[in-house]
């Protein structure tokens, strides 16, 4: 018995002090003796070998089924875009790795006779999955094939498609439908999968075989159907399924995906691009940031003989010389075996790893967007008059590569009196929620945005005005604040580099805004000059009975420049097939001039180009450039380009720039250095024959 179980009960007196002797030994009189009283419950109470006995492991499904709110199905909301999330994002990852473009389409309903409930259909064309392997795809969590590796990836633990056989399953108490094809086979398999909790595997009910027709009539060569039922709630705006695979259409410019709502509304979001995205390798990790129970693990579980060996080959970013040199200054042998390093060992070779100057890990191991795809991307999801992008050269955090890419545009229709469009990505896949605990929007905070245009009272947290950011973290290992991968985790190093690449942003976006400020009011002197000093001149000329005198020469000594406006009409506004971008060019200068003209065209395919007045010449993907001839001083010049598929252009997608002796008023100057900025943003410009 415990001491606090027990009381000490004086039948008379008690004991009076110092006690320095026992019960048994007591010489006190008898009217003092003692007696004991249990509690009443004491007998009730376990004991230790019974709590002992008591525990148990659980699943991780029981876990998950008691805390379905880690994954993100904490509200029927938040239920629906959680499992198409994790639908789209399989479609993706397996469309990707077996180079096939993605082509998803998502089909939400209502199920009749209760209100709650939403019906959700996901069919993409891709490999497929073979029957082996549907149990363990669909019903057991933590199963997967990139937790492990190092590269970047949508998923990782293996937990989101069964989340949802889960949640399916608890909140309505179906079973999931999995109709799979893959290429190899003639027929299409479909299954009934349900989730043994306690055992984490997956139940299935049932089997058949059948030949797979797509619109009725065309065969499926390979794909993957999901069809399930949920306890959810269809809703619109922003933390919606449409804002969800508008997002994810932004990030992923080469797949084709269609949602069909449960009011029968049809939303489409076209491919803009045919290249998918580069081929991600995996790699060894990285010493930087490296903890000492890793190393101790690693070296522990490494084949490698000598331990120079293991650090060379079982990491990246250490040359065997690095190996030798760490080995030395933690005074440990090369060549002992790395399964017997000790504690003190390992501190040593964590110290030394520190203090060596290693390679930074290869980049294979990401897949970035890059500036041109992400700006098609915005192009097609936000109107805007301006839209600039950037990626950063990759970095190393914990020993983890990441590389951060971000957008901005400006204007057009976004609304200019709310907080600015904040658009989260990582690995390629929105975040809807936990806005304010990110790390991406904290370091968009800390920029004063005052600088560059937009309203930021105080100078901190998100500012007002007519734009959206687009941040995207591509990472070989994200760190999440939850399970349900909904926000950032704080870090320094990645904070940082975000930091960077917004200002850079920011400092683009002041220049656009002061050049179309300039640009504004040129064009209000060359209205003055162009419309109103004639008039003047005639009426004068009236007045004192004289004829009309030559501008030319005043306005070119007025102006001292020429003039460039841009005339986009597109097919839809001809009412034809076809569209025409114009570029009016006036010279107001003393003499003569010619130049060279270039006209980023980000959306346009070089088929596109139906007809144009002087032949043209792609410098690189996306940037079409022409001589423009001799110019006489007053004269005017129009170089007119016929374009296919214009019906989604905007002014935003054309930027034109020039290599003039002269300024060119509406244009940017190209000069070496914006070229080879354009030249980095291009995927696969050849030059000389080598790939860039």
């Amino acid at each position: 018995l415990l001491p606090s179980q027990v009381r000490l009960l004086p039948t008379s007196r008690i004991c009076s002090p110092p006690f320095d002797h026992t019960l048994k030994d007591c010489e006190c009189r008898p009217e003092s003796s003692v007696s004991i009283e249990f509690d009443d419950d004491v007998a009730t109470r376990p004991t230790a070998r019974q709590l002992a006995a008591q525990q148990k492991q659980i699943s991780i499904g029981e876990f998950f089924e008691k805390n379905k709110h880690f994954l993100g199905f904490d509200t029927p909301q938040r239920a629906i875009i959680t499992a198409v999330k994790e639908g789209v994002d399989n479609s993706l990852d397996a469309c990707e790795e077996a180079g096939i473009l993605p082509v998803i389409e998502i089909e939400i309903r209502r199920v009749e006779g209760d209100a709650d409930v939403l019906e959700m259909i996901i069919r993409d064309k891709g490999p497929g999955i073979p029957r082996a392997s549907i149990a363990n795809v669909f019903g057991k969590l933590l199963f997967g094939s990139r937790f492990h590796a190092v590269r970047q990836s949508r998923g990782q633990q293996g937990i989101g498609i069964t989340g949802v056989v889960m949640y399916s399953q608890l909140s309505t108490g179906r079973t999931v439908e999995v109709t799979t094809k893959i290429a190899e086979e003639e027929t299409a398999l479909r299954t009934r999968i349900s989730l043994d909790t306690k055992k984490n595997k997956a139940i299935k009910h049932e089997e058949e075989r059948f030949i797979w027709f797509e619109d009725g009539f065309q065969p499926v060569e390979h794909g993957v159907q999901i069809h399930a039922h949920m306890r959810a709630k269809y809703i619109r705006g922003k933390k919606s399924v449409e804002n969800y695979l508008r997002m994810t259409s932004i990030v992923n410019p080469h797949a084709d995906i269609k949602l069909i709502d449960p009011d029968g509304a049809v939303h489409h979001w076209p491919a803009v691009t045919d290249k998918l995205p580069r081929a991600t390798r995996e790699i060894k990790p990285h010493p930087d940031g490296m903890e000492i129970g890793m190393l101790m693990r690693m070296a522990h579980d490494s084949t490698q003989p000598q331990l120079k060996g293991f650090l060379r080959r079982d990491f990246s970013g250490v040359s065997m010389r690095a190996a030798e040199r760490v080995c030395d200054g933690a005074e440990v042998k090369r060549t002992m075996p790395p399964k017997k390093l000790t504690l003190d060992q390992a501190r040593g070779i964590i110290t030394a790893l520190n203090k060596e100057k290693l390679s930074p890990p290869s980049t294979d191991c990401l897949s970035p967007i890059e500036g041109i795809l992400i700006k098609k991307g915005l192009a097609k999801a936000i109107d805007s008059q301006y839209a600039v992008t950037l990626t950063r050269n990759p970095e190393v955090a914990s020993g983890a590569p990441f590389q951060i890419e971000v957008g901005l545009v400006f204007g057009g229709d976004l609304p200019g009196d709310g907080q600015v469009q904040i658009l989260r990505f990582a690995n390629r896949v929105p975040l809807l929620y936990q806005q304010g605990g990110c790390m991406l929007t904290k370091a968009l905070e800390s920029v004063d945005w005052r600088q560059y245009g937009l309203e930021q009272r105080g100078g901190k947290g998100i500012p007002h005005g007519p734009a959206a950011v687009l941040l995207h973290l591509a990472s070989t290992n994200v760190q999440f604040t939850s399970e349900a991968k909904e926000a950032v985790a704080d870090n320094e190093v990645i904070h940082a580099e975000v930091r960077k690449a917004l200002l850079e942003l920011g400092r683009g976006l002041r220049s656009h805004l002061k050049k179309k400020e300039r640009g504004a009011k040129s064009k209000e002197k060359f209205e003055l000059v162009r419309e109103i000093l004639p008039e003047i001149a005639e009426r004068s000329a009236r007045i004192v009975g004289k004829s009309t005198p030559d501008l030319g020469p005043v306005i070119t000594t007025i102006m001292k420049s020429i003039f460039c406006e841009v005339r986009l009409e597109s097919a839809t506004q001809k009412q034809s097939n076809n569209g025409v971008l114009e570029l009016h060019f006036l010279n107001y200068t003393e003499r003569s001039r010619s130049f060279e003209v270039f006209a980023r065209l980000d959306t346009v395919e070089p088929d596109d180009i139906i007809s144009e007045t002087y032949d043209g010449e792609w410098e690189l993907e996306g940037l079409r450039k022409w001589n423009i001839p001799d110019i006489e001083s007053g004269g005017e010049l129009i170089l007119s380009i016929v374009l296919a598929h214009t019906e989604g252009m905007k002014k935003s997608d054309l930027d034109i720039f020039v290599r003039s002796s002269v300024e060119i008023i509406g244009t940017e100057t190209m000069d070496e250095e914006m070229l080879q900025q354009l030249k980095s943003e291009t995927q696969g410009f050849i030059s000389d024959g080598e790939e860039e």
